[in-house]
């Protein structure tokens, strides 16, 4: 089992393996959507089964989908695989760069003198079987697959082998190179409507010619006219094109570059609405078999389930705390009702006290009222 890392390996590795009809590729695997792993380089490939003998090997119970054998890819690069001599096994999937090539082939040689064969497995990524990510996902199946196959050894199916589900490589030029170097695009100006297209009707010789015999006729008229021939001016030639001439560029050229990554999808209504309307949300999408997911759920959403550790996140918890602080906002409202209700009843005889005063004072003041209106 040889294993390669990203960016390739030194020419020694290539000049081993491509007798065999495989060589490691200077470039790294990276996915292109947001999974699990916070590396872009950790790829997880859920699609990458060339052949489905590997599943089949790996005691993979799915029989429908044959080919669904997700692993970790990670800090690996790619293979160039002759098809004659050997077979490609796994690829980077779909939702990789570059997409679906090759990064595991098998090549089997013939049989020697002993009736035996010899195997080889080439590997494009050394830290897939490392401590850390073999227990990730299913590598450790693929793992006992290979030993299995170099081992034992076991039939691959001819109709992957000959026609993988692969894709071409895709060559992208250096651009930090390419800016350093200054070039000046050229793009064709205005064409002239009286040139023809046709480069061979300007080439027509018998349209232009020098014909001397007028020259002894013309030297004979000046003499008769008793006139000098003045001196010979230099005409300019006036040469017609085949093709416009070339001007430079107001636009600069457009290089070759990677397309916009896709993107997954954000409900923005979703994402920011308050928590009333996400409660509302999750009631009408929610049934009576939901209860549990709702009740968790309405937990995150009010804030509840952070008061919790993660081992206590459990519904009867969630539903215990909501009560206790539902109890203690009752009775927060309940003794701020009393010591209302008795500041208005203080207020209130005070109030009837001071009027009785007064009717008293009222008394006093108008005894003599009559007698004053007798004087």
């Amino acid at each position: 089992m040889i294993l390669s890392g990203e960016g390739g390996e030194r020419i020694s590795l290539n000049e081993l393996i491509s007798k065999y009809g495989i060589t490691v590729r200077k470039d790294s695997v990276i996915r292109t959507v947001f999974l699990k792993y916070f590396d872009p380089k950790e790829v997880l490939v859920a699609n990458g089964v060339v052949n489905r003998s590997i599943a089949v090997a790996a005691k993979k119970n799915i029989t429908v989908f044959i080919r669904t054998l997700s692993f970790v890819y990670p800090y690996g690069c790619t293979l160039d695989v002759n098809n004659r001599s050997s077979t490609v096994v796994l690829s980077s999937g779909s939702t990789s760069f570059p997409t679906s090539r090759p990064v595991a082939a098998f090549h089997e040689t013939k049989l020697n003198e002993f009736k035996k064969k010899g195997r080889v497995c080439v590997v494009g990524s050394v830290s897939m079987f490392h401590d850390s990510y073999i227990e990730k996902e299913e590598n450790g199946k693929i793992f006992d697959t290979f030993v299995e196959y170099l081992v034992n050894g076991f039939e691959l199916n001819t109709i992957d082998a000959t026609e993988p589900e692969l894709n071409d490589y895709t060559n992208i030029p250096d651009h930090i190179h390419m800016s350093q170097q200054i070039k000046v695009c050229m793009y064709e100006g205005e064409l002239d409507s009286a040139v023809s297209s046709d480069f061979m009707k300007i080439m027509d010789s018998s349209l232009h010619s020098f014909n001397l015999k007028h020259w002894p006729m013309t030297l004979r008229l000046y003499e008769a006219l008793n006139l000098s021939p003045p001196p010979l001016t230099l005409v300019e030639p006036q040469f017609e094109l085949p093709m416009p001439p070339f001007i430079p560029a107001a636009f600069p050229p457009t290089f070759q570059d990677l397309p916009m990554p896709p993107l997954e999808l954000f409900d923005l209504d979703e994402q920011f609405s308050s928590p009333e309307v996400q409660l509302t949300q999750l009631a009408n999408r929610s049934d009576e078999e939901d209860l549990i997911f709702f009740i968790e759920k309405a937990a995150e959403i009010t804030g509840i389930s952070s008061e919790l550790i993660r081992s206590e996140r459990t519904p009867k918890k969630i539903i215990e705390l909501a009560v206790s602080k539902l109890m203690l906002f009752r009775r927060s409202m309940m003794e701020g009702e009393i010591e209302v209700t008795s500041h208005f009843d203080m207020e209130d005889d005070r109030h009837r006290h001071s009027f009785n005063q007064l009717e008293e004072n009222d008394d006093q003041l108008f005894s003599d009222i009559d007698e004053f209106d007798d004087l």
